[in-house]
């Protein structure tokens, strides 16, 4: 074989990655924890809502300047809109993902388990703190949001095991 390059003694032999390279400790898993998928979420959260913050804004941007003539004004209060849409959006479930994220790691380590419960408790406390603000009622508003909103994740993320289970029990 001929070298990737005449200045470059290197033997392509040597890039070609066929197994998994990665060094974990003694008895680790390969699967990510909640600490780490914490990150990933907080992350993609910020960037959902920037998103869909910004399309909100483009929207009403657009809804707000129809009557206006197409001129600098407009743009700049389209542009407006959207930065405003964006960041108040991105904030907004940026900060559900990081409490989501919190409460769901110290159930974790609280409980000592890796279950859907600690999906559930996590919706649930992160409903109730966030509404907190606006009273009892608001406390018990967020929870009940928090907890749909998680049972359905964790019933959508167990659908095959129960549809697997269910058609067993069945024959």
């Amino acid at each position: 074989m001929s070298p990737l390059s005449p200045y470059l003694n290197v033997d392509p032999m040597y890039l070609v990655q066929d197994t998994d390279e990665f060094i974990l400790p003694t008895g680790a898993n390969k699967t990510r924890g909640r600490f780490e998928l914490a990150f990933f979420t907080i992350g993609g959260c910020c960037i959902s809502g920037a998103a869909f913050g910004a399309l909100n804004g483009l929207k009403l941007g657009f809804k707000e300047t129809q009557n206006m003539p197409w001129s600098k004004p407009k743009n700049v209060q389209i542009l407006n809109m959207v930065t405003r849409q964006g960041a108040l959006w991105a904030n907004t479930l940026g900060s559900l993902a990081l409490l989501y994220s919190a409460f769901g790691v110290i159930v974790e380590k609280t409980r000592g388990a890796e279950d859907d419960l600690n999906t559930i408790a996590a919706g649930t406390m992160t409903g109730m703190l966030y509404k907190s603000t606006g009273g009892l009622r608001g406390v018990a508003r967020g929870g009940l949001a928090g907890l749909a909103l998680a049972s359905t994740f964790a019933l959508y993320n167990n659908w095959e095991h129960i549809k697997g289970s269910s058609s067993q029990v069945s024959l």
